[in-house]
C-alpha cells in the first residue's frame, strides 16, 4: 500500500546543476539548482526554475543566457556553497578557488573544473507561482575528454554527477549500471 504525502516536490532524483551568469558589472556568478531537466530534443532545450529573489534571476533576465555546469562528486562542497550564499555579496569563484570561464557562445560563464557544461540561450521564460522557468536552447555541450566513453559521448561513471534528494535534502552519487536503455525491456516481451 502506498501512503499519500500530499502535494510535494519530491521527485527523485533531481540533477545538481550550477547555473552560470554575469551580473550588471560583468562579474561572473554561479548558483546551484535542482529544478531542471530536458524539455525538448529539437531544438535541444533545457529549462531551469528560479525564484525572482535570486541574484541569478536578474542576471539571466538581463543577459538572456546561462550555462549549466555539472559538478562531479568531488566538488560537492563547492556545489553546496554555491547554493548557500548570494552573488550579491560573495565572489563564489574566489571563495572556492574555482575558475570562471567565459563562454564563446553565450553571455555567461561556466565552471572550468566541472566535467560537463551546457551553454544556453534563453528562448522563453514563464512565471509559475513562486518560480520563473527559463527555457534555454542548448548552443553547445562541452565535456572533458577524460569523461568521454568509447563512442565519444558522456560517460556517467567518469563524470560522476551529483544528484539531489529533495525529501531528505541530501546529495548522492550515481549507482551501478543495471541495464542498457531500450534493450533491457525487450526481455519482458
Amino acid at each position: 500500500m502506498k501512503k499519500s504525502l500530499g502535494v510535494k516536490t519530491l521527485i527523485v532524483p533531481t540533477p545538481v546543476w550550477c547555473v552560470g551568469s554575469y551580473d550588471a558589472k560583468g562579474a561572473p556568478n554561479v548558483m546551484t539548482i535542482a529544478w531542471g531537466g530536458i524539455c525538448c530534443s529539437k531544438p535541444a532545450c533545457v529549462p531551469i526554475s528560479l525564484r525572482e529573489a535570486t541574484y541569478t534571476y536578474g542576471n539571466i533576465m538581463a543577459r538572456q543566457a546561462y550555462t549549466l555546469s555539472v559538478p562531479s562528486e568531488k566538488y560537492v562542497q563547492a556545489a553546496d556553497f554555491f547554493g548557500l550564499v548570494s552573488g550579491r555579496s560573495v565572489d563564489k569563484f574566489k571563495e572556492t578557488g574555482l575558475t570562471p570561464v567565459r563562454s564563446e557562445l553565450v553571455d555567461a560563464p561556466y565552471v572550468g573544473e566541472f566535467p560537463m557544461i551546457l551553454e544556453c540561450k534563453v528562448i522563453h521564460h514563464y512565471k509559475i507561482g513562486l518560480h520563473t522557468q527559463f527555457v534555454g536552447e542548448i548552443q553547445d555541450t562541452k565535456i572533458d575528454e577524460s569523461a568521454l566513453d568509447g563512442d565519444g559521448g558522456p560517460d556517467i561513471e567518469k563524470i560522476r554527477p551529483l544528484i539531489f534528494s529533495p525529501g531528505s535534502q541530501s546529495y548522492h552519487g550515481i549507482g551501478e549500471f543495471i541495464g542498457k536503455a531500450f534493450k533491457v525491456g525487450k526481455k519482458a516481451q
